[in-house]
């Protein structure tokens, strides 16, 4: 019996620039076998009614091509189900792509990921009754996402380098209450980021050594540092290797809440909304393509 497959589009992942793959990727996946139906919503909300009626009609898998936003709506419509999820990362941040060691921008390898068929079940983090796949930021990182969705120009990343910049200019460590799988803590930190995965924002790696497959979530505290530090500290995160500073810590839990006053919680790099919130990990929840390990 053939497998259904439905191949989603978001034509402007990448800013459009590997729109143009679509037709390369899809006649992969029908190659390998596939009955593919190809679909593209004209915004977010059209692409997540789209995901949920190829869920709803029991495909065998559905195929997302864009960035991590696109894998979040996703998300949302193959929870619960038996619908394998596929990744091919062509957006800007694809770190649900890094955390499955699909290689971001090579839209043909990972079609050959889902021809291959290998597939795992990974975590996710929950929030009320929205799911994540990465990072959840709730501190600095997130304020700069407030700030630059509220910029007009410039587009791209250069908008969220001036919103960090310009964030950093007033920036003031931010008062905390955490419960740690039930133990409370109270703290000043410059973040608090809670990971299902180690990396977000396009390959930071705040949360260094989470695992999509462990059942927990890493929550990562920054604690306070000069603007200046905050700024020498930066690149270390690209490879995980701010781990050994003074300022940084990590607690392994299955729930955590976490609360402070005028923070707006990000995860998978949308606006969830204001804290408090609480996080649980969902242990193997979903079916995705993923290389061999």
């Amino acid at each position: 019996m053939t497998r259904r497959l439905a191949f989603l589009v978001n034509p402007t992942a990448g800013r459009g620039k590997l729109a143009g793959s679509a037709d390369a990727v899809a006649g992969r996946l029908a190659g390998g076998g596939y009955a593919v139906t190809r679909m593209a919503g004209r915004d977010a909300a059209e692409s997540g009614d789209l995901a949920r009626s190829v869920v709803a009609d029991g495909y065998d898998a559905l195929v997302v091509m864009g960035g991590d936003g696109m894998v979040h709506l996703a998300l949302q419509a193959v929870m619960a189900s038996q619908t394998t999820l596929g990744v091919v990362a062509t957006g800007t941040g694809n770190d649900v792509a890094r955390a499955l060691g699909i290689a971001p921008g090579k839209p043909l390898q990972s079609a050959d990921v889902v021809v291959a068929g290998r597939t795992r079940r990974i975590d996710v983090a929950r929030v009320g009754t929205t799911f994540y796949a990465t990072v959840l930021a709730a501190g600095f990182d997130s304020l700069v996402n407030e700030r630059a969705n509220a910029m007009g120009w410039p587009k791209g990343q250069m908008r969220y380098n001036l919103a960090t910049l310009a964030e950093l200019r007033v920036f003031r460590p931010i008062d905390y209450t955490l419960q740690l799988d039930g133990s409370s803590l109270a703290c000043q930190a410059m973040l608090v980021a809670v990971g299902n995965a180690p990396s977000y924002g396009g390959g930071l790696r705040m949360c260094e050594g989470a695992r999509v497959d462990d059942g927990l979530l890493d929550v990562v505290i920054i604690k306070p540092i000069s603007k200046l530090e905050l700024v020498k500290v930066y690149p270390r995160l690209f490879k995980g290797t701010h781990v050994t500073h003074p300022a940084y810590l990590r607690h392994r839990v299955r729930t955590v809440t976490v609360s402070a006053r005028g923070i707006i919680a990000y995860a998978d790099g949308e606006r969830l909304g204001p804290l408090p919130v609480t996080i649980e990990a969902v242990p193997s929840a979903i079916s995705v393509f993923a290389p061999a390990t």
